[in-house]
């Protein structure tokens, strides 16, 4: 049986990095949505008709399991999916708690990273509420992330001043702690710890959510069976032109490289 990883485009490709390091004896679908890109700039009803299309698409082929690699779609769609289908449904979301104990100790304030649909949730919304005390976590929207990184484009030229820009209204000096709230992001972690002060930590979800999906098919008995094989879709269709696996292929080596 497969691990399916679902994402809108190929940002979801670091959280299946992290899963494949723990766990490198399944085999693997990954789903990315790319016709109907970019995911935080839709509504939530949107989006929640693609999720479920992805997922009908996905239970159809031997899944074992659904990892949504997507803070947005987390947010707009997992309780509803939880309550669909029986089959481990595990999302992700920003590292925001760890964030704030670790710059509550330091007496810094958090930067949370995302799309501005994930920034706008109320599930998010809950989460600071419930974790954030001393009011110390700002969020950004960072949508040019997801467009270099849907380009393949990782010039640092572009990318460094496309962050300097939105980074502008604020003190850096301030913060202990950048939180990578969109599996894009992760892709251009070093241009974005660069920066920042050497101390500040620059998080993300990614490992946590494999290592949750870890425990949980271990608990029911359903680790392995796997070669490690990734069959790639594009919104419901098989990838196979030597282009796109080579530019995949390039990516999980760059993350392999970083994460």
């Amino acid at each position: 049986m497969n691990i399916a990883v679902f994402d809108s485009g190929i940002g979801g490709m670091t959280v299946l990095h992290q899963i494949k390091k723990l766990m490198p004896n399944e085999d693997y679908l990954y789903y990315a949505d790319t016709a109907h890109l970019p995911y935080g700039e839709k509504s939530k009803e949107q989006l929640k008709s693609y999720i479920f299309e992805a997922a009908e698409f996905l239970m159809a082929r031997d899944i074992k399991a659904l990892v949504i690699a997507c803070n947005t779609a987390t947010s707009a769609a997992i309780e509803d999916l939880r309550k669909t289908y029986t089959l481990p449904i595990i999302g992700i979301e920003p590292a925001v708690k760890p964030a704030v104990i670790e710059s509550e100790s330091e007496m810094k304030k958090v930067l949370v990273m995302a799309t501005r649909l994930t920034l706008k949730e109320e599930k998010y919304h809950r989460l600071v509420e419930r974790i954030d005390k001393h009011d110390i976590v700002d969020g950004l929207p960072m949508p040019g992330l997801v467009t270099f990184a849907e380009a393949f484009n990782f010039n640092p030229d572009d990318v460094v001043s496309y962050i300097k820009e939105q980074l502008k209204p604020f003190d850096l000096a301030q913060y202990g702690t950048v939180v990578l709230g969109c599996t894009h992001f992760p892709i251009f972690k070093d241009m974005i710890r660069q920066l920042f002060p050497k101390e500040t930590h620059v998080i993300d979800g990614s490992m946590g959510t494999a290592m949750n999906l870890k425990r949980i098919l271990e608990n029911l008995h359903q680790v392995g069976g796997g070669s490690g094989k990734v069959t790639y879709y594009k919104s419901g269709v098989e990838v196979s032109d030597r282009e796109t696996l080579t530019h995949y292929e390039t990516l999980m080596n760059r993350l392999s490289h970083m994460l």
